[in-house]
């Protein structure tokens, strides 16, 4: 079933998808990286403190040995050499322990940033469950850490062996050389044996990691309905959405009709388009735009129009220009004050006709 779900899930992950991910500390995290990120800073600070790291050792040796001759055994003496032993320790390994620290935090950020999680944290039934946990230890990735850990054993011994072989010319001169000289050799064999091994693991690390980022985006792959579910989510319902915005143009086409029995004069195509406009002298500096349409729009303000006695006035360049550049509730710009004014002193002229005709 489990195979099947990720043959459905043929979609990458969206970013709200890895965003979640990221919350429950579900991330592309190579071990291996920092695993040898942090092997590696341990030596070179350990090559580096060398100095320091044996004259603090001898050091130490030089103080007890000479304690143990004069110091006499006792509750106390044992409290205090154990103190300054501790001391002594802390010393020599609080440099290379907090390189180490630190390049484990480098190691983490840099892969995948700062992740604070606590879902690992909360206490769940199926960690005490012993199906549960048969299941985990069974797993692909189970097995996928024992090979690689096997692999890993497997390198160290070979590089070992590989580099003891190369060197065992060398090692029957040195059962007449001095300690000094022998020291200095297994000093340089174990420097030839982790370098080999290093080199070796950063390649095992880059693939892990590369394994790691497709693994991580094989299992957040979503189906193309998780898709549609999510936009429903974060956009809304593409239906109601749809419908919303037809309830809100059919109420703005209300209010637009509403307020053709206000307009002075309707500007017509003769028969495509249909502009209102009305004027409101002393309360605004132009025209303004209260209706227009085309099409059954345009013929439903005309009707409204002439139910009105709002006048129709034909001029199919005017009314084409005021249909394209100016929206409702706007007024007319400056450049066709002149056109729009002769046609109102002929529609005031026509209604004074009236009035007095009347």
């Amino acid at each position: 079933m489990a195979e099947e779900s990720f043959q459905e899930k043929t979609e990458k992950a969206t970013p709200r998808r890895r965003e979640e991910a990221r919350k429950k500390g579900q991330v592309a995290r190579s071990r291996e990286v920092s695993a040898v990120l942090v092997m590696l800073t341990g030596f070179i600070t350990l090559y580096a403190c060398h100095t320091y790291v044996y004259h603090s050792i001898r050091g130490m040796m030089v103080y007890f040995l000479r304690q143990a001759a004069d110091v006499e055994i006792n509750r106390a003496t044992i409290g205090a050499l154990g103190l300054t032993a501790v001391q002594y320790l802390g010393l020599i390994a609080g440099p290379i322990l907090l390189a180490v620290f630190l390049m484990a935090f480098l190691a983490n950020y840099l892969q995948v940033g700062f992740v604070l999680s606590t879902e690992n944290l909360e206490p769940k039934l199926s960690k005490i469950n012993p199906w549960s946990g048969l299941k985990r230890i069974f797993s692909i990735q189970a097995v996928m850490e024992l090979f690689k850990s096997l692999a890993k054993i497997a390198i160290v011994g070979y590089m070992a062996y590989r580099t003891v072989k190369g060197e065992m010319p060398r090692v029957l001169p040195l059962m007449d050389a001095e300690i000094g000289q022998i020291l200095g050799y297994v000093s340089m064999v174990s420097f030839k044996i982790f370098l080999n091994t290093c080199l070796v693991m950063l390649i095992l690390a880059a693939l892990d990691y590369a394994f790691q980022r497709w693994e991580f985006e094989r299992k957040i792959r979503m189906t193309k309905q998780e898709i549609k579910e999510e936009f429903k989510q974060t956009e809304g319902d593409p239906l109601i959405k749809s419908r919303i915005r037809s309830i809100q143009r059919e109420m703005a086409r209300r209010r637009m009709m509403a307020a053709v029995p206000k307009a002075d004069v309707v500007i017509t195509n003769p028969t495509h388009l249909a502009v209102a406009l009305q004027y409101r002298g002393g309360e605004a500096d132009a025209p303004e735009v209260v209706a227009k349409g085309a099409g059954l729009i345009a013929e439903k303000i005309k009707e409204i129009a002439m139910e009105n006695n709002v006048p129709l006035v034909e001029d199919k360049p005017l009314a084409q220009i005021l249909y394209k550049t100016v929206e409702i509730g706007q007024m007319i710009p400056p450049n066709l004050y002149q056109a729009v004014a002769e046609i109102l002193a002929y529609v005031y002229r026509l209604k004074n006709k009236a009035f007095a005709a009347g």
